[in-house]
């Protein structure tokens, strides 16, 4: 009798053990991907700067000539990186998918092909794992004000959130993490809720937040830095869940390839006249070895031009970078 009551008890005791030993699993599956490429390319890549209004845009604002993800991969293999993180939508809305929630989608625009699904493909291709960026909230949304962040007013729209999640997680095959971006507020749902509502139909991928509440077992340093997971010195905007928050499994840390200028964006394209400029391959190989040193994974950011390919400075770097992990 006392065994049957205990029962119950044992078996959820064991269930937690199993899915604690599950997230270490997969956590060290993602730490061990190392180095992967973020690719940032919305409305942003045309305007040339950082953040771009959008109620008085629709999608003929992008206009990607073309899209070149056989390339992104091939530059991506070549520089040792195992993933690519793909912006699938920035604070002004757009998609990068066929998105059934709104017309502000690349299928809408003059390039009128689903990115996201070109990118898997060529993923697939050349064995590089997919994770995604997606902005929290959206400047379209009651509450927002356009181009403005969250302290100016929070966009909220937590059903539309919640089925645009839901298109990524069933119709793109397997997402390694999410990472999400809070600038512009949750949206309308929670970060526990969000990642509650991801694990429904993506069990192993990892969420992660840049700030706001801390939730999930990524911990997210943008234009951060490698080091051991809890210390905040390594985070610029999430220091306070980086120090506090015990959950953390793996950290990623990211920054753009571009290094500080004047005019332009910075993780997306910025201008034809900041060609030339990019961060040394030195600096990159010696934030790649620290990654390795403390298991953490590094998103270095590239921004694809107006053509859709990824700058000729951007592939002589990162192939120099490869050829240093590959003599290591």
């Amino acid at each position: 009798m006392l065994l049957a009551l205990l029962q119950p008890s044992f078996s959820a005791s064991a269930q937690i053990s199993q899915e604690k030993t599950d997230d270490l699993v997969r956590a060290e599956q993602i730490s061990e991907m190392k180095f992967g490429m973020f690719i940032c390319w919305s409305f942003s890549t045309f305007s040339g700067q950082e953040w771009t209004p959008t109620l008085d845009k629709d999608a003929s604002y992008f206009r990607a000539s073309g899209c070149d993800t056989d390339q992104w991969c091939q530059v991506a293999k070549n520089a040792g990186m195992n993933y690519i993180l793909f912006l699938t939508k920035h604070h002004d809305g757009f998609c990068l998918w066929d998105s059934e929630t709104t017309a502000k989608k690349v299928t809408n625009s003059p390039l009128g092909i689903d990115v996201l699904a070109k990118l898997r493909k060529s993923c697939d291709k050349y064995g590089i794992k997919l994770a995604f960026y997606f902005s929290e909230g959206d400047w379209n949304w009651p509450g927002a004000v356009d181009g403005k962040n969250a302290k100016n007013g929070m966009g909220i729209n937590p059903e539309m959130k919640k089925a645009q999640l839901k298109e990524l997680c069933t119709q793109y095959g397997p997402v390694e993490f999410f990472w999400m971006d809070h600038a512009v507020g949750t949206g309308g749902l929670n970060h526990e809720e969000t990642v509650e509502w991801v694990h429904r139909f993506q069990p192993d991928c990892f969420v992660g937040f840049n700030h706001g509440e801390a939730a999930g077992r990524l911990s997210l340093r943008e234009m951060g830095s490698p080091g051991e997971i809890g210390d905040a010195s390594t985070s610029k905007y999430n220091k306070e869940a980086e120090a506090s928050y015990s959950d953390y499994l793996v950290a990623e840390f990211t920054y753009p390839i571009l290094p500080d200028h004047e005019g332009g964006a910075m993780w997306f394209y910025s201008l034809p006249k900041h060609d030339k400029l990019c961060k040394p391959a030195e600096d990159l190989y010696s934030d790649y070895l620290g990654a390795v040193k403390y298991g953490n994974i590094f998103s270095l950011n590239v921004g694809p031009d107006y053509e859709g390919k990824i700058r000729k400075i951007d592939v002589k770097t990162l192939k120099k970078v490869g050829e240093k992990i590959r003599k290591r």
